[in-house]
């Protein structure tokens, strides 16, 4: 995914945060763009690219 993020994105700056309990969540800033804890899935990179060019 941060392959395909940084070909869409070019110059993007990406931070993994671990963190507990199954929790996958997608922030651009403080926007929450994709939560697998409310969806219940992992998102293709092609959703969160989509997404992200909002």
């Amino acid at each position: 995914m941060k392959a395909a993020l940084e070909r869409a994105f070019p110059g993007i700056q990406i931070e993994l945060i671990k963190g507990k309990g199954g929790a996958f969540e997608i922030r651009s800033g403080e926007t929450l763009v994709f939560s697998k804890k409310k969806s219940g899935r992992f998102p293709s990179n092609d959703e969160i690219v989509a997404a992200l060019k909002g």
